[in-house]
């Protein structure tokens, strides 16, 4: 049987060495040879395919290609929140100096010039559905990084982490695009260049106004929080699934995008009170939890495809587990994925591989995509292997007289 703590020993060992900073598949467009040719860094086409070519090739050309490790902010957000859950179970004093060094950089690496703290990627990026220019903020990365701030208060009290991350209620609200439906309720875009309808995304943002709303008592923040989520209910699947998002080409059922839609409303439900949206929670986790995950332990991509296995899945199901409350119940699962998943994608240096897919494994090691994710994921089972862990640290959220208590 793995043991959960080897692994991430194993893995910090790893991180530590490499200064937390790393490649990312879709960094490709920092390369400095792409950049210096003629007229292509300029087209839609060509940026799409080298960024693809960068993301499939399981030979790591970025060296070559003039492509730097750097600092990625969502990456960044992981770890800080998984330092938080390993405080809570070995002591603040061990790890408050990895709490501190993470939330002071990340609000070095705002995103100027937006109404609120956010954050974007080190990268331009070229997608079927849009480009972002590097550091665009999107609502993905600066929630990620906001709620690992408001984490990091909770255990330290330091008020400055909690005022930066509460003002990407602003962000949301005010610079990103909607799309309201005929009902009222609407979904929030990925960033403020685009207008798309990306379920998880827009969840991302209302549990980051719900959160938010935790500590305001803003109504507007709650009512705006739950016409997302209902808009995304609206959009659920009989059988409890989701699409990736409501363009065309976006029509697939995938697993972590669904675990982050669950965590993302249970948390809504969590900062609200609100359990209007309970039975969409308990039909999209029953499927989740029987589509997604074999007897080997094993993390299909998609709802109709094992293949390729990638890091984020089991990282995500840890989370989701914890985050419902429901990771006793589910224990044999969890380990029979964490056994496979350590088996199969770590390395003997410690690090995770990207994917493992039917005939080879992408073993290039990327610093936010995979070791961030896994690190952040086995910190969330770590918690919830023994509940007792945690039980002697109380959030500073909760001691503080004049903030709700969860």
């Amino acid at each position: 049987m793995v043991s959960a703590r080897q692994s991430l020993n194993k893995l910090i060992t790893y991180c530590e060495n490499e200064q937390y900073k790393g490649y990312d598949p879709y960094d490709g467009l920092n390369s400095k040879l792409f950049q210096s040719l003629p007229i292509l860094p300029k087209k839609r086409f060509p940026r799409l395919v080298w960024i693809q070519l960068f993301k499939k090739l399981p030979v790591n050309l970025r060296g070559v290609a003039g492509v730097k490790k750097d600092y990625n902010a969502k990456g960044l957000g992981l770890f800080l929140t998984g330092y938080v859950n390993l405080a809570k179970i070995e002591g603040l004093s061990k790890h408050i100096d990895h709490i501190n060094f993470f939330a002071e950089k990340l609000i070095e690496l705002k995103s100027p010039r937006y109404s609120g703290a956010c954050w974007g990627y080190n990268f331009p990026w070229e997608a079927k559905a849009f480009y972002q220019p590097r550091f665009t903020p999107t609502v993905v990365a600066s929630t990620f990084v906001a709620n690992a701030l408001i984490d990091a208060y909770e255990l330290t009290g330091n008020k400055k982490f909690l005022e930066e991350g509460l003002s990407t209620k602003d962000f949301i609200l005010n610079d990103l695009n909607r799309t309201v439906n005929e009902n009222g309720n609407l979904v929030f875009s990925y960033s403020p260049m685009d207008k798309t309808s990306v379920f998880n995304a827009s969840l991302l943002g209302a549990r980051l106004l719900s959160r938010a709303y935790y500590y305001t008592k803003d109504e507007e923040l709650f009512d705006t929080a739950r016409k997302a989520v209902a808009y995304c209910c609206e959009y659920q699947n009989a059988d409890g699934s989701w699409y990736y998002s409501t363009l065309p080409f976006h029509q697939w059922i995938d697993n972590f995008h669904t675990g982050f839609n669950l965590e993302c409303m249970i948390d809504y439900r969590k900062y609200t009170g609100d359990r209007s949206f309970d039975e969409n929670i308990d039909r999209g986790m029953k499927y989740y939890l029987e589509t997604f995950f074999d007897r080997e332990g094993r993390s299909a991509y998609y709802s109709n495809s094992l293949y390729p296995i990638d890091i984020h899945a089991p990282s995500q199901l840890f989370v989701t587990l914890s985050k419902a409350g429901i990771f006793q119940q589910h224990k044999d699962l969890a380990q029979r994925v964490l056994n496979w998943t350590v088996t199969h994608m770590q390395s003997p240096d410690g690090h995770f591989y990207y994917q493992k897919r039917k005939y080879y494994t992408n073993r290039i090691s990327y610093m936010r995509w995979s070791q961030a994710w896994i690190f952040y994921g086995l910190t969330y089972y770590l918690l919830n292997e023994n509940p007792s862990n945690a039980s002697h640290l109380t959030p500073h959220a909760s001691r503080n007289t004049n903030t709700k208590t969860l």
